[in-house]
């Protein structure tokens, strides 16, 4: 019998909404007050809003709910209902609160620091968007639509959209500007990863030796992390053995390291980087 959707609590709801109304007013904060007025954009639709809001005299809010609002209508199936309408809402508010900013004398006319300050800030808001189910900018949903007609792999097309913006953005503002905007963006980039996966990055690693039981027990005793097996098979030796799976936190690889190499200095050993880690028995144990 299939089981049936967890639906979402009356709390879980009041979180979300909260979150990312907080996370649209700082990006309508980060671009109201920092870099728009400083000649810095962000890329995706809100990238083409400040353009064209600079060439049209336009308030900045009304072309980010409205250039977003038919590819936000366009995906709809693609992205799912209920991320249509927290993207929505969240759009919305973003936009009604750079309406409300655009009067607003900005918090500095150093470009460094609005570069530095406008990123974070922008980066912090659309990371906690994203991170309970929404979005502030359609630029994603035009790529994975483009991603179905061309075959290119979605990150790749955001980065071609936002490259072009940024020309389009030097011609505008000037080519200082049109540089600051691709530092903002870096900076934002990386706080969007912060936030939405968190600061304790975990890494899966495999390891391939013929001593893997006493590898696995000793990871077990001396880091505290819980190990799998998986079966196996040499393609050259083409012996059964078994892989060694475990998924420690970032300060812990170099320890896992060590004990692997002090047991068997010609293990195989594969580090991947983890996104998120969710059920099972990540916790960890008492070391003896």
């Amino acid at each position: 019998m299939a089981r049936t959707h967890k639906k979402l609590t009356f709390t879980d709801y009041v979180l979300k909404f909260v979150f990312i109304t907080l996370g649209a007013v700082l990006m309508a904060v980060a671009l109201e007050l920092f870099l728009v007025p400083n000649h810095i954009i962000d890329g995706g639709i809100a990238g083409v809003s400040i353009i064209l809001s600079k060439l049209t005299d336009l308030p900045l809010g009304v072309y980010l709910f409205f250039i977003n609002l038919p590819f936000l209508l366009l995906g709809f199936k693609q992205i799912g209902r209920t991320f249509a309408f927290s993207t929505l809402y969240g759009i919305g508010i973003m936009s009604l609160t750079t309406v409300l900013l655009h009067h607003t004398e900005p918090f500095t006319e150093d470009h460094l620091l609005a570069v530095l300050f406008g990123g974070v800030i922008l980066g912090v808001g659309v990371g906690l968007t994203i991170r309970f189910g929404g979005s502030l900018d359609g630029a994603e949903i035009v790529a994975i639509l483009m991603a179905k007609k061309t075959r290119m792999p979605v990150g790749q097309l955001i980065m071609i959209i936002n490259v072009v913006i940024f020309i389009i953005a030097g011609f505008v503002f000037g080519w200082d500007s049109a540089m600051y905007s691709i530092f903002t963006y870096y900076i934002a980039f990386k706080l969007i990863d912060i936030v939405v996966e968190g600061l304790n990055e975990s890494k899966s690693v495999t390891i391939i030796s013929s001593e893997y039981e006493e590898i696995s027990q000793a990871i077990i005793d001396r880091l505290g992390r819980s190990t799998t097996f998986i079966q196996a098979r040499g393609g050259y030796s083409k012996e059964d053995t078994q892989m060694i799976y475990c998924v420690v936190t970032r300060l812990e690889v170099a320890k896992l390291k060590a004990i692997v190499q002090d047991i068997d200095s010609k293990a195989f050993i594969a580090i991947e980087h983890v996104a998120d880690v969710m059920g099972g028995n990540f916790q960890k144990s008492a070391i003896h």
